[in-house]
């Protein structure tokens, strides 16, 4: 209500530019006084050729597997991946990130890898070690859009996005988070 009344008492002499990335989390009121402008985020494929682009023209060698990691800890953040791809090539060749040399999310390109290979549980006890709770939601957003490490049929997908669901449920209201996503990792896990 504070915002709605400033807006409307200084609608003759201001203008405001209002930005979001969650516009359903804006109130109604405000929404009706605003103009909207919705930008698309790149697919997946798009993303990872966009970066596959990029690394080529600065004349870094790359595989094909390292980079489907780089794009699987990053989308939908463009500029993340780039910043982190840039660090991990120094020697003009993309490496994945060891672990000593790692940023603040860098810890997420080795989780995808413990994923690929079905190291669930270790994927789990590196994320509740790495994650800070400010990054919890994008991890759930990562496990709803990597369903296919929770099962290869509809019905197993199903139930995953049940499970990731309740997750993300629970997330806003229990005590200690990270429990929270330990224990949502842990169902995945008995799924398969």
């Amino acid at each position: 209500p504070a915002l709605r009344s400033l807006m409307e008492r200084h609608s003759d002499t201001c203008r405001f530019i209002l930005t979001c990335n969650w516009a359903n989390r804006i109130i109604h009121a405000l929404h009706s006084r605003c103009q909207g402008f919705h930008f698309e985020r790149l697919d997946e494929t798009d993303f990872s050729v966009r970066v596959a682009e990029i690394l080529k023209e600065e004349d870094v060698e790359f595989s094909i597997d390292v980079l489907d990691s780089y794009t699987k800890a990053y989308y939908p953040d463009l500029r993340k991946c780039i910043n982190s791809c840039q660090m991990n090539a120094q020697t003009g060749i993309l490496m994945v990130p060891r672990k000593e040399e790692a940023g603040s999310t860098e810890y997420m390109v080795e989780m995808v890898e413990l994923f690929n290979v079905g190291k669930i549980r270790e994927a789990r006890k590196l994320v509740c070690a790495e994650a800070v709770p400010e990054e919890y939601e994008d991890i759930f957003r990562f496990l709803y859009r990597n369903l296919h490490y929770w099962g290869n049929t509809e019905s197993k997908q199903d139930e995953a996005v049940l499970v990731i669901r309740d997750g993300l449920v629970k997330h806003t209201t229990c005590a200690d988070p990270e429990i929270n996503l330990a224990a949502t990792l842990i169902n995945l896990q008995l799924l398969k």
